[in-house]
């Protein structure tokens, strides 16, 4: 298998080509609730949390996206030198790719968990040599389950949410709407997508963080529930009937519990599957 080079971090390349063509679709940006924008792909998303005295981006997408990112907030309106944070939820290179450019255009500080920040640094996901590398970038601050970050009328509470990474990091705020506010979950992702649940050296908690992450999630109120990647949380149709001229198309309070009942019982699929390989494996041979 070969190797290919994104940033300084070669891996092997089990040939991603067609999942970065479908992140990397191009899509205009828009408001959802508040003063929470879209800026992100049509494959990844990124969303650009604007206040008075400066705004918070949360996501980098692929290397490729950074420009469009950027693109984006600036086709809304905004500076992009007003961006004072970035803000990770998880360090795959579909979603950490573009942080070290992004960071070079905004001169924004980054902000991310403890478990995730070597991976940033090193520039890929280490113990994963079937994800792409991407460019290494320096973590400016670490972050913590409940901590506040907060910016002049933007105020966002951390939650750890373990599993598909050591460092998975979902994010919760409140937003007003035509006068209603509306609570919104900002979640990392929670599906196995190759992770080693039995037998891992690297992560030996990794079944155990799902476990956890599941009932911190249903333990959250979202009126507003988003994800990085539009598909899990049916953006396009949403999007059609928020431009349709209902502003209030992205509210679903049950969406996140719907969400989290699907993964959980994915996660518990999987885990059985890799038990039952893992038991095969080291049974005595039959003669």
């Amino acid at each position: 298998m070969p190797l290919l080079l994104i940033g300084a971090a070669p891996v092997q390349d089990p040939d991603w080509s067609d999942a970065i063509a479908e992140w990397t679709t191009p899509m205009e940006p828009f408001r959802i609730a508040g003063n929470v924008h879209y800026v992100g792909t049509g494959g990844i998303s990124a969303y650009l949390i604007t206040g008075p005295e400066g705004h918070v981006l949360i996501d980098g997408a692929l290397p490729q996206s950074a420009g469009a990112i950027a693109a984006h907030i600036r086709a809304l309106g905004f500076r992009v030198e007003d961006v004072r944070y970035i803000l990770i939820n998880h360090a795959h290179f579909d979603h950490s790719g573009g942080l070290a450019e992004l960071k070079r255009l905004t001169g924004a500080k980054l902000l991310a968990s403890a478990a995730d920040k070597p991976d940033l640094e090193a520039g890929r996901t280490i113990g994963r040599d079937d994800l792409l590398g991407f460019p290494a970038v320096a973590v400016d601050r670490v972050i913590a389950d409940g901590e506040h970050v907060r910016l002049a009328g933007i105020d966002l509470t951390v939650h750890a949410t373990p599993g598909h990474t050591p460092g998975c990091t979902s994010w919760s705020m409140r937003v007003a709407e035509g006068g209603r506010p509306l609570d919104v979950v900002f979640t990392c992702s929670i599906t196995v997508a190759g992770q080693k649940l039995v037998g891992n050296a690297g992560y030996p908690d990794a079944a155990d963080d799902f476990r956890r992450s599941f009932a911190t999630l249903r333990r959250l109120r979202a009126d507003i529930f988003l994800s990085f990647h539009p598909t899990v949380f049916g953006m396009e149709e949403k999007r059609r009937r928020l431009l349709a001229g209902d502003p209030l198309a992205f509210v679903d309070a049950k969406e996140l519990g719907r969400v989290v009942d699907a993964a959980e019982a994915g996660f518990k699929k999987e885990l059985a599957e890799q038990r039952a390989k893992a038991a095969e494996a080291s049974a005595p041979a039959r003669r």
